[in-house]
């Protein structure tokens, strides 16, 4: 309870004001009227002012008043900038989550009668604000302050915005028209705080932007955005595109100079990437002496590149029933760009008759395989010698091109696999089964057969569309190419009822592997095209052919549809921090190995970063945790045992975007809280803020007058009666 002296409930205060003029101007003018007479009266002059006063007292009626009060403090919110950006470090040495945390307490400590609600914001919604917090990806105000508006508790009276100013949105440039737009939805002010005063010396890779999709073997613009603030002279700085690789040496794609002497630079370069998939570039700025940040001086971006038309070498050495089946169905397919050579002339075939009388076409081994190698998407071998056309000088060529990310399919004939000088090449040792002659008096087994769907085969997505077409039923195949045991990660699909491996396990008919980048497909036989001319065929119009092909092909480049599971990351990935991966293992992967696994690789150097358990998957699906990483390139491999199901490449930033640009933006912050009516200051003058203050509400109120109104009006007319006559007294003597 608290007690104070005061007027009359009913008494306005101009009233007040009147009376105490009027008390004023009499007792001036009787001291004025004294001043000029000779003689002084002091009693006069006393009964002169106690007569005014009564006089006041008797208008204002003073009294006691006894009051028990409830305060209730004003409503703050104060929106934490909780992004990447409060890591780094101001001139201090302190980093500015240091500087902005201590504000807030700061702030709290001074008001304890306000409702302070910190929320911290990055992207999305706010949350409650963490001590210490900086492991936002962006910094979102934008959507801060509209989800204040949706909030279904009372609206704060006042905003306050602590942060850096390096906000993703709002952005650097944003109007004052966009501003204001805040002030109008929240109808409260927005006050602002900045955490940093002045720009560190920096020089960064800022952004990097592609104009349009990035398409195998078409050479692609690329804008590259540096900036470089903080030195007394930035010039002419490097910057080079790297693409990097598990297996080689980083690929150089494109080189420039940008000149960042106004602050800022945008250079415009071309990159041509060899192949379809995800890959992950590096972008380099060489920076001046002195930089603040080395991290931001390269940036790591994956890059999905699509392919225009998928291109298809197609090579057969003579004309059998399944070439021509093959050859029909790239060329009825308008998303295949294909280049089909069959009926091949050979070395050793007669020269001395012209060319142009001639209806075999030479072979052009070394321009195809030296030259024009890289431009394939996949390479087709169909019952194709390698030997009489020189083939072999350019298996090691082959091996490679599929190790960088190519495609290639082998399929069966009398002169494929063994029979065609494949065992012991380099090329053997990219396909998905081993070609092994040691133990072997033929290359093929002539004996028809039918076909076995493995487990994996029955689950398989890329046989998917094949059993929707025909069901489980393979038509009986003549002969089969000797084949041997799966490589370390492979996949078999089709197997041979009766032939066995040399370690024992049915012999392959068709498989599956990965090899490097690329994947591998070894098809045993010659007789698919009985999927579309065949009492099955005629079943389902012939539908099944088409199927097959369409599975493995799309398989070969990546199709997602036809991948045997997945692997994603549930966030971007950091460097320092634990990042989430979520693991889809789709049917029939299970029943390869109960063990599944997650490899990571480093594609800075070609260096494994280690082995990670995968849980058991629940409803197919495993969560994993990957540890800390540096910055860099990676590669996940999800592994069931030894089979390689699944891959992913990421890139892992230590800063992101949010360390692209170390620069603060106090300007934003005081353009924010002037369109607005708050008030804008630095963490040292904080205390500036023109904060509303707390409402007091008066639970009991007990007035007690000091006299009754008829005593104070009796006591004024007396005393003004006195110094009348007193002062009628004084003017008669």
């Amino acid at each position: 309870m608290t007690t104070h002296l005061g007027r009359a409930s009913d008494l306005p205060l101009w009233a007040v004001a009147f009376a105490a003029v009027l008390a004023a101007s009499s007792v001036l003018w009787m001291l004025i009227e004294l001043g000029t007479r000779e003689s002084r009266h002091g009693v006069i002059a006393i009964t002169g002012i106690l007569a005014n006063v009564a006089f006041l007292a008797a208008v204002v009626r003073p009294a006691w008043i006894s009051t028990v009060e409830s305060v209730v403090g004003a409503r703050i919110t104060i929106l934490a900038d909780t992004s990447r950006s409060l890591a780094l470090a101001d001139e201090d040495g302190r980093p500015r989550w240091e500087t902005r945390d201590g504000v807030i307490s700061k702030l709290r400590a001074s008001d304890p009668e306000s409702q302070f609600t910190v929320l911290g914001f990055d992207e999305g919604a706010p949350k409650p604000w963490v001590r210490g917090n900086a492991e936002g990806r962006r910094s979102d105000l934008t959507s801060a302050l509209q989800s204040l508006t949706q909030s279904p508790g009372e609206r704060p009276s006042a905003v306050i915005v602590v942060s850096d100013g390096r906000l993703d949105d709002p952005p650097e440039n944003a109007s004052d028209a966009e501003l204001r737009g805040f002030g109008d939805i929240l109808r409260v002010p927005v006050h602002t705080i900045a955490t940093t005063r002045r720009d560190p010396p920096d020089a960064s890779v800022r952004h990097v932007s592609f104009a349009g999709a990035v398409v195998a073997h078409v050479p692609t613009p690329i804008q590259v955005e540096v900036g470089c603030a903080g030195f007394r002279e930035c010039g002419e700085l490097p910057v080079t595109v790297r693409e990097l690789s598990d297996d080689a040496p980083p690929r150089t794609l494109a080189t420039g100079i940008a000149d960042a002497q106004p602050g800022r630079a945008t250079l415009d370069l071309s990159i041509t990437m060899e192949h379809a998939g995800g890959h992950i570039l590096e972008i380099a700025v060489g920076a001046p002496q002195g930089d603040f940040l080395a991290a931001n001086d390269r940036r790591f971006l994956r890059v999905d590149v699509t392919r225009e038309r998928v291109r298809v070498l197609h090579v057969a050495g003579r004309v059998t029933n399944d070439v021509r089946a093959l050859r029909q169905w790239l060329k009825r397919d308008a998303s295949l760009d294909v280049v089909a050579f069959f009926i091949l002339r050979t070395r050793h075939d007669v020269s001395s008759v012209p060319s142009s009388q001639l209806s075999l076409i030479p072979f052009p081994v070394d321009e195809l395989f030296q030259e024009h190698l890289s431009s394939f998407d996949a390479v087709v071998l169909q019952d194709f010698d390698a030997q009489p056309y020189g083939l072999e000088r350019y298996f090691s060529d082959l091996g490679r091109y599929v190790r960088a990310g190519g495609g290639l399919v082998m399929v069966g004939g009398e002169n494929a696999f063994v029979a065609g000088g494949y065992a012991g090449s380099p090329l053997a040792d990219v396909l998905p089964v081993t070609l092994d002659m040691t133990h072997l008096t033929t290359s093929a087994d002539p004996s028809d057969f039918t076909p076995e769907w493995t487990a994996q085969g029955l689950g398989a997505p890329i046989l998917g569309p094949l059993r929707d077409a025909i069901g489980q039923a393979i038509p009986t195949m003549t002969g089969a190419n000797i084949l041997g045991d799966l490589r370390i990660g492979a996949i078999s699909l089709w197997s041979h009822p009766e032939r066995l491996t040399p370690k024992g396990a049915p012999m392959p008919v068709l498989a599956v592997g990965q090899s490097g980048e690329g994947r591998t497909i070894a098809l045993g036989v010659d007789g698919t095209w009985r999927l579309q001319f065949s009492e099955l065929g005629a079943r389902s119009a012939g539908r099944g052919y088409g199927a097959l092909w369409d599975g493995l092909l799309g398989w070969l480049m990546h199709e997602p549809r036809f991948e045997l599971a997945r692997l994603d990351l549930d966030r971007g990935c950091t460097a320092g921090y634990p990042t989430g991966a979520e693991a889809r293992i789709l049917a029939g992967v299970e029943t390869t190995s109960s063990s599944l696994s997650l490899e990571i690789r480093s594609l800075n150097g070609g260096n494994s970063r280690g082995i990670v358990e995968v849980p058991h998957p629940t409803d197919s699906v495993a969560h994993v945790e990957i540890p800390p990483l540096d910055p860099g390139g990676y590669e996940g491999r999800l592994m069931a045992g030894s089979t390689l199901v699944a891959k992913n490449e990421f890139a892992c930033e230590q800063g992101g975007d949010e360390w692209a640009d170390s620069r603060p933006g106090p300007e934003l912050l005081a353009s924010l809280a002037r369109v607005t009516g708050g008030t804008f200051s630095f963490v040292s003058d904080a205390r500036k803020l023109s904060l509303p203050r707390a409402i007091r509400v008066n639970a009991k109120r007990v007035v007690q007058p000091i006299l009754p109104p008829w005593a104070l009006s009796l006591t004024a007319a007396a005393l003004l009666g006195l110094h009348w006559v007193l002062r009628r007294r004084d003017v008669l003597l």
